[in-house]
């Protein structure tokens, strides 16, 4: 088992669910701050904070500093105007903390102050439209905030209505709107990274199972290929969740809810199609979340409902599961330090 140190975000309002945000050794983790529903988590530039979602009714997002033995203080909290946040990210210039309101499906934008503390909003969009799967759809559901590579655009990501909205970041935080990308009908977009190198993106889709290749240039996306998560023929009902890309983007590595596998696809040397080559047990039930290690040799795969983190070391791209997973309530964020 690894002795990498990470932070664990977990859902805490569910029946069996944690405390808060945890820290440590694989083996070794522990509760490193109380606070509700941590469902996802992030890193400054410098090391020296921590931001995380507070998936409630009342959305929040909230501040930490981070000690010097990976202890967090909380700086304080600040609302997002919407329900269920589950996921953030910071803008390249670490002025702004974006979020994503899924079941409310808007994006709120506040200040990062000096101390590394959160101001008030600086800015509040609401999405607006719907899908085909009427249980799922039924309006927006925001779901990702991703920036391009080189930090022009800001992407988020809807899954109520088969929608990605590329904008630009104001200085004074405002989105303004460049492009939006229809993904087809009951897709249900989920996640998106791009290539390192490539002019090119990627999509996880929740509600079918699939995976969209498109090309990119100047905050534009344009689909070339769609191919499944999944082995052909596979039974019963699964739901994609995260996507993460290897550093030197030759594959992509996307976890399956349902089928609990993950799916790894080899990126041909331009970006712009893929393969699935790989599919192996995420060590658990549920794997919402992954994550590579800062060697990035190492991924984790956060199992949500069996409460178990699984660690698996990458060889040419395939996984292997090393050791016995590692046991922790509801977790659904992994943050290696």
């Amino acid at each position: 088992m690894t002795s990498e140190r990470i932070y664990v975000g977990s859902y805490t309002s569910q029946a069996g669910g944690g405390d808060g945000i945890a820290f440590g050794p694989l083996d070794g983790i522990e509760t490193a701050a109380t606070v509700a529903d941590p469902s996802f988590l992030v890193r400054s530039a410098d090391g020296g904070f921590l931001y995380a979602t507070n998936e409630e009714p009342d959305g929040k997002v909230s501040a930490f500093a981070i000690g010097a033995d990976g202890a967090l203080e909380l700086l304080n909290q600040q609302s997002t105007g919407g329900m269920h946040p589950c996921h953030l990210d910071i803008d390249p210039s670490g002025r702004f903390l974006l979020s994503a309101n899924y079941t409310s499906g808007s994006v709120a934008v506040h200040p990062v102050r000096e101390d590394g503390s959160l101001g008030e909003r600086a800015y509040f969009v609401q999405r607006s439209g719907t899908g085909p799967n009427a249980e799922r759809q039924e309006g927006p559901h925001a779901h990702q905030i991703a920036f391009d590579p080189a930090g022009e655009y800001v992407f988020d990501v809807d899954l109520g209505s088969d929608t990605v909205y590329s904008s630009t970041l104001g200085e004074d935080g405002a989105l303004h709107e460049v492009d939006r990308l229809r993904i087809h009908p009951g897709a249900g977009p989920r996640h998106l990274v791009f290539h390192p190198t490539a002019a090119a993106a990627y999509v996880i889709n929740e509600l079918d199972s699939t995976l969209t290749v498109c090309s990119y240039a100047d905050g534009k996306l344009t689909i070339v290929q769609t191919v499944s998560t999944r082995p052909a023929d596979s039974p019963g009902e699964n739901f994609p969740a995260e996507l993460l890309i290897s550093a030197d983007g030759r594959f992509l590595y996307g976890s399956n809810r349902g089928d609990n596998t993950i799916a790894v696809l080899a990126i041909a040397a331009d970006g712009l199609s893929v393969e699935l080559v790989q599919t192996i047990g995420s060590g658990g039930d549920w794997p919402r979340h992954l994550a590579f290690g800062n060697d990035r040799n190492t991924l984790y795969a956060a199992n949500e409902r069996s409460g178990q983190i699984a660690t698996f070391t990458i060889a040419d791209g395939r996984l292997t599961q090393a050791g016995e997973p590692a046991a922790w309530p509801k977790p659904v964020c992994v943050l290696p330090v």
